[in-house]
């Protein structure tokens, strides 16, 4: 979840789909699964395999930057990546999933990441704002004023929180990053033993 808190007695807000309640707890068992027909699909080149790390990295750096300002248990977060976009961490993924998508040089791993990101992320992103429309009475003026993803060229409101490392680690943000040197090296062996030119 991006910015929302959990209390048990608030989730799941009134008027959530229970699809949007299946897409939650499926979407991380789906990642796995997609990870591995990813790894099997891809054809990487050497530059397929550059261009994809360096458009994983603003990705990367957006995740840690919003994760180390993200308050899910205390209040509305409009800090940092959240004073231009309400969704810093799946913008992140989005551009995360670019750069494996530029790196594996296959159309049927885009078409899957985009039925994936359509029947699973929008869904769960939905369910966040209904949460957070209940949680935060500010929320409604935040969401008019921030684009729900792609960032506004601004900052919104007056809040200028700072980042915190122990926010970071607290929300395991470096998972994101070993995960993506793992595959990167993953396909760089493939690379290797199968070569792509």
């Amino acid at each position: 979840m991006t910015n929302a808190p959990q209390p048990e007695s608030l989730w799941p807000p009134p008027g959530v789909s229970t699809w949007s309640l299946v897409a939650r707890r499926v979407r991380v068992p789906l990642g796995f699964l997609f990870a591995a027909v990813y790894l099997w699909l891809a054809h990487p080149t050497r530059t397929s395999l550059l261009a994809g790390a360096l458009l994983l990295i603003p990705g990367l750096l957006l995740r840690a930057l919003a994760s180390g300002h993200v308050q899910k248990d205390k209040q509305l977060t409009t800090s940092g990546p959240y004073a231009y976009t309400r969704n810093p961490l799946y913008l992140g993924s989005l551009m995360l999933a670019l750069g494996f998508a530029v790196a594996a040089r296959n159309w049927w791993i885009v078409a899957v990441m985009l039925v994936m990101f359509a029947a699973i992320y929008v869904p769960v992103i939905a369910g966040e704002e209904r949460y957070l429309r209940g949680a935060f009475p500010e929320y409604d003026d935040y969401a008019r004023r921030v684009p729900r993803m792609f960032p506004r060229l601004t900052p919104y409101g007056s809040e200028r929180g700072s980042f915190s490392s122990a926010r970071y680690w607290k929300h395991h943000e470096y998972e994101a990053s070993i995960g993506c040197a793992v595959m990167l090296i993953i396909l760089v062996v493939k690379l290797t033993i199968h070569p792509v030119w």
